[in-house]
């Protein structure tokens, strides 16, 4: 543990817990072990990493060996908490990400980098949440589903389904497409090949959005979910 973390003394850190430099952990949040955490993290108060993930079949499992693995730059806010893995390896989030007050990440839940989760989202256990997605206030995700990359839910959405890189998801209506992001992110030269990716099914040829919307439909084939 590097001296430069800020470690507020009402804080519980128990376990193996392998911190990098220059975290600010706030009062009353709570480490469980295994946990490795990166650099430069805003942490709480109020925030519990390390619980047992709530899962039905198995609601008594040993988590004491299950590995939670978080990375550096990223903000966790007031009363959000982060479950062990039931199933998987790992519950992994990336870098840069921004969970706001109350979110809910589950077990074997995998954030890439650069996702932002505003207030009282809940993912179900095996998410997978790829990078630049924008999550809107208290929408939820099905299990299994995957999120992709530069998409956005919107507020109160029930996502039962994968869904699209760059997609823009409102219940009821059609997909659109994530302007925001596209600006947001550098992808305006692509903006055409993206349009007609999310509206009309039609594979990209720039490589920079091609190598997204394989990865997402490599991992949409392995959860054996259907997409918007």
């Amino acid at each position: 543990m590097n001296d430069s973390n800020q470690i507020h003394p009402t804080c519980i850190i128990t376990g193996d817990v392998k911190l990098g430099s220059g975290n600010r952990i706030l009062p009353y949040t709570i480490i469980t072990g295994p946990v490795e955490i990166g650099d430069n993290n805003l942490i709480g108060p109020h925030v519990v990493i390390g619980s047992p993930g709530q899962d039905t079949r198995n609601p008594h499992y040993d988590s004491s060996n299950c590995r939670i693995e978080i990375g550096s730059n990223n903000i966790i806010r007031e009363f959000t908490a982060i479950q062990k893995p039931c199933y998987r390896a790992l519950t992994k989030l990336g870098n840069d990400i921004y969970l706001m007050q109350g979110v809910h990440i589950p077990h074997d839940a995998i954030l890439q980098d650069k996702v932002v989760i505003t207030p009282n989202v809940v993912l179900a256990g095996i998410t997978q949440i790829m990078q630049g997605a924008n999550l809107g206030m208290g929408c939820t995700v099905n299990q299994y589903v995957v999120v992709g990359a530069y998409s956005i839910v919107g507020t109160q959405a029930p996502l039962m389904k994968n869904l699209k890189p760059f997609a823009r998801y409102v219940p009821q209506k059609p997909l659109t497409v994530n302007t925001y992001a596209i600006n947001k992110f550098g992808f305006k030269p692509f903006e055409e090949e993206i349009k007609a990716y999310v509206l009309l099914n039609e594979k990209p040829k720039s490589i920079e959005v091609l190598s997204i919307i394989e990865e997402f439909e490599k991992l949409a084939i392995d959860s054996g979910k259907d997409t918007y």
